[in-house]
Order: structure tokens, then sequence, then C-alpha cells
């Protein structure tokens, strides 16, 4: 004699079956984006310890504010625009999902025309956008020693190439520290000996400033 179920492997059958729905209805959980960040020092962290740095910072800001995001530090202390654009195709790996451009100051302390940096900088940004990948290029606040002709070139070429290439724009990395008026208390507070690379707290401060415009660079990586 065959026996029936009893109510309660019944009731462990309809569980399992609802459990099972439950999985196949519930959504993927999306996996973190992957950003790199292509600079110079300032984005490599020059005299600080590792968990100093700009894309340390950074990534604690982001996951603060709720942004699945890792980041790659590809910041290379001393490097040009040329330097990026020699290393730009083996940044560019598979699971790269979008790209900061943040080059430029190298060329200015070295006073390197700033047509030779817009092409560099063209160049990169060709690259990344033939992987159909959004960016986001971060300019620097040339100094006025080369003159103003250099100056206003320099700062020019971010924004003409940030509207040819349709990316985002930041003009300036060091915006959080450069809009404060008590420019003595920011080199005592907020600078190394250098007078050019930002501390722990001057860190902190670019990292306010330009964490929003990130979190922008994010949302063009989201479906």
């Amino acid at each position: 004699m065959r026996l029936g179920r009893s109510p309660l492997d019944r009731g462990f059958k309809g569980l399992r079956n609802l459990t099972i729905l439950s999985f196949l209805a519930a959504p993927a959980i999306a996996e973190p984006i992957t950003i790199a960040a292509l600079g110079d020092s300032l984005t490599q962290g020059y005299g600080l310890i590792p968990e100093d740095g700009f894309v340390p910072q950074l990534q604690n800001w982001l996951t603060e504010h709720g942004a699945e995001v890792t980041l790659i530090n590809a910041g290379v202390s001393g490097d040009t625009t040329a330097g990026g654009l020699s290393r730009i195709d083996w940044t560019l790996t598979p699971d790269v999902d979008a790209v900061i451009v943040a080059l430029g100051g190298n060329d200015v302390l070295r006073g390197l025309p700033p047509e030779q940096a817009k092409s560099n900088i063209d160049a990169i940004l060709t690259k990344v956008e033939t992987r159909g990948l959004p960016a986001l290029l971060v300019g620097i606040d040339a100094p006025p020693n080369f003159g103003p002709s250099y100056k206003a070139d320099f700062d020019a070429l971010y924004i003409d190439l940030a509207a040819k290439h349709d990316v985002l724009i930041f003009p300036n990395i060091l915006e959080g520290l450069t809009k404060i008026e008590d420019r003595a208390m920011v080199l005592r507070e907020h600078m190394q000996d250098d007078r050019i690379h930002p501390n722990a707290s001057g860190v902190s401060l670019v990292v306010e400033e330009i964490g929003p415009k990130v979190l922008e660079l994010v949302a063009k990586t989201l479906p």
C-alpha cells in the first residue's frame, strides 16, 4: 500500500519550492565597478603612508557614500602626460569600467608646451573612448610662472578636451585647497614641506571636493 505524504512533508516541499522561487526572483548582486585612476604623484600618494594617499582616501569616501567601487591606483610620481599615454594601454585591463585621467602637473613644472600636453591627453581619451568607457578628466591650475598666455592655454586644454570627448571634467585637482583664501594656513597645515604635495589632511580636503564628481562618473557606468 502506498502511503500518502504527511501534511508536514507537504509543508516542507512547499517551503522548499517557495525558497527556490524566491532565489530565482531575487535580483543578482552587482559586482563593484572598477575605476582606474591614471595620474602622477598627486594620484600616487607621494610622501604619504599608503592609507593617507588620494586613492585610498577617495576609496573610503566613495564607500561611505554608498558607492560599490574598487579604485586602482595608476599614479606614477614624476609622470608627464607623455608618460601617461605610454602606459594607458596596459592600464585599461578588461576589468576596468571607467577611468580618471589626472595628468599635466609635471608638464607644467617642466614648462612643457601646452599643445604637447593637449595632444597626449587627447590620445589618452581617444583610447578610453575606443574602449567605450566613461572618463573623468581632472585638470591642474597652472601657475603664472611661464606667463599669462601659457597659463591660459594650459588651463583651457582640459575644457577643450572634455568637450571634444564628451567626458566629465574637474578643472583643478587641488580645488579643495586653492579655494581656501588663507594661503599661509593651507601651506602650514595641509601641505608637505615641498609646498607642492598635500599632506594627509590636505588630501582629505581634495577628496571632499572631487568626490561628488567621481560619483557622477560612477553613475555613468551603471546600466
